[in-house]
């Protein structure tokens, strides 16, 4: 009985730890050839692509809803293109042409841009961002020069400028107000305060106040659902845990939607819990370059065992340090329900790396 969770917060530590251990075995089945790093990653991301543009196109065909695959899948379609990326400059130095994989590199990247882009402005942002990172971690692996050029910089500021410029357009031109970033700004404007309030005046350091959640009185004073795993998830073990079905997803949305993820950790899991995942995240990302170093070294030393992990690697670092910053400090929803799973993924794919069984 002591192994069953007795709330969120338990289900999410056990269900991560499990998680972490499979992805040791899983990254120690066999070795880890580029090769075979580089089809899971084109495969994975041409899924993703497919995923997301018929997602895209149900916004405009009548009868159909779209599920908005965008906020919690949006990092593992990272993950592959970034895998992809870094895989370019290994082969390059083996002598391979890699002109075709360019291509579809770009086609990938152009196609996830768009659909995704017109599914979520928050997506954008993050794929943006994430692949800005991914250059930069690519540069510095591989010593190539900065990315961090004038050029550069002014292309990825005009075309985020140019992506929420034409959403705003289309949903004018459409009347399909679900499209604007404008309206999206002014709700977080309008709602963010009250619950930034709620957070402040609740928060505590191992949970809030309790009957300050919208269960009032059923309260647990913690672990009451505003973060959560898949509801999918709960349900599947018929875990008693509170949820928000239905039209109460809207009392989620609080937190959820309204306010970045430390004051969604905060007020569910209280203070001390936020601390420990903001260490949780330096701690992971600083052993992800640790081992990336080691990598570098050994590729630099002509020791090519390593390749595909190296890649894999980078690809997992710039979706983790990506999803971290999104969901921690902008939208708690790009780090809530599936999102969050995906996160633990990510999580696990780079401390996964420092276990190597030997042949």
């Amino acid at each position: 009985m002591a192994l069953i969770a007795q709330n969120h917060l338990q289900y999410i530590i056990e269900v991560a730890v499990i998680i972490q251990i499979a992805i040791f075995f899983l990254l120690n089945l066999g070795p880890l050839s580029l090769n075979l790093v580089l089809l899971v990653a084109m495969i994975v991301s041409a899924g993703f692509a497919l995923m997301f543009g018929v997602d895209a196109l149900f916004l405009f065909i009548p009868g159909f809803t779209h599920s908005e695959f965008t906020h919690p899948y949006g990092p593992l379609a990272l993950l592959a293109v970034v895998t992809i990326m870094a895989a370019l400059p290994i082969m390059k130095e083996s002598g391979i042409n890699t002109r075709s994989l360019k291509i579809y590199m770009y086609g990938i990247i152009v196609f996830i841009t768009i659909a995704g882009g017109l599914m979520h402005r928050s997506f954008l942002l993050l794929w943006l961002l994430g692949l800005f990172i991914g250059f930069f971690i690519i540069s510095k692996s591989f010593r190539q020069k900065s990315v961090f050029t004038v050029k550069r910089i002014t292309l990825v500021v005009v075309a985020a400028i140019i992506g929420f410029g034409s959403l705003e357009l289309f949903s004018r031109v459409l009347e399909m107000s679900i499209l604007s970033p404008l309206l999206r700004i002014s709700r977080i404007e309008n709602f963010s305060v009250p619950s930034i309030k709620m957070v402040i005046q609740n928060a505590t350091l191992t949970g809030h106040q309790l009957g300050s959640c919208y269960w009032q009185d059923a309260c647990q004073g913690g672990s009451d659902g505003y973060i959560s795993l898949p509801m999918a998830l709960v349900t599947l073990f018929g875990l008693p845990f509170p949820l928000f079905y239905g039209i109460l997803v809207t009392k989620k949305d609080v937190i959820d939607y309204m306010l970045p993820g430390i004051f969604g950790m905060a007020f569910d899991f209280g203070y001390l819990f936020l601390i420990f995942l903001l260490g949780w995240c330096i701690f992971v990302m600083y052993l992800g370059f640790t081992i990336l170093r080691k990598y570098r070294k050994k590729r630099e030393n002509g020791d090519k065992s390593c390749l595909g992990r190296e890649a894999l690697l980078i690809g997992s670092l710039t979706a983790f340090i990506t999803q971290a910053t999104m969901g921690l400090f902008l939208m708690n929803r790009s780090i809530n329900g599936t999102a969050l799973l995906t996160f633990i993924i990510l999580g696990a794919l780079i401390v996964g790396h420092i276990v190597t069984l030997k042949k």
